[in-house]
């Protein structure tokens, strides 16, 4: 081959590369990283979920009421000043409807 046919194969070549690099104004490596790392933690999450049931089913075994333990667990999240709001909202409710 002439050293046109060469430069000209090289710049196809380099430009293949760019394309695969940069599809669309589209960085594509950042794209799939970023896309593979989400799978990742999707799959994660899939695990915790499972150990977090597998927690709860050993609490209803060992005769806890499941519903009270996240009830609990939905309140420690909370600020203080929260919980102490929502019990005095939930008590006056409960006086007006004479519970």
């Amino acid at each position: 081959m002439s050293d046109v046919e060469d430069e000209a194969k090289a710049s196809r070549e380099r430009q293949a590369q760019a394309e695969d690099a940069e599809v669309g104004g589209i960085a594509a490596d950042r794209l799939r990283s970023i896309i593979e790392r989400v799978e990742r933690l999707e799959e994660e999450r899939k695990a915790l979920a499972g150990d977090i049931k597998d927690i709860f089913a050993e609490a209803k075994s060992a005769g806890f009421d499941v519903k009270v333990i996240r009830q609990i667990i939905r309140q420690r999240q909370q600020e203080p000043a929260e919980i102490e709001e929502h019990e005095t909202l939930l008590d006056l409710y409960r006086r007006a409807l004479g519970m």
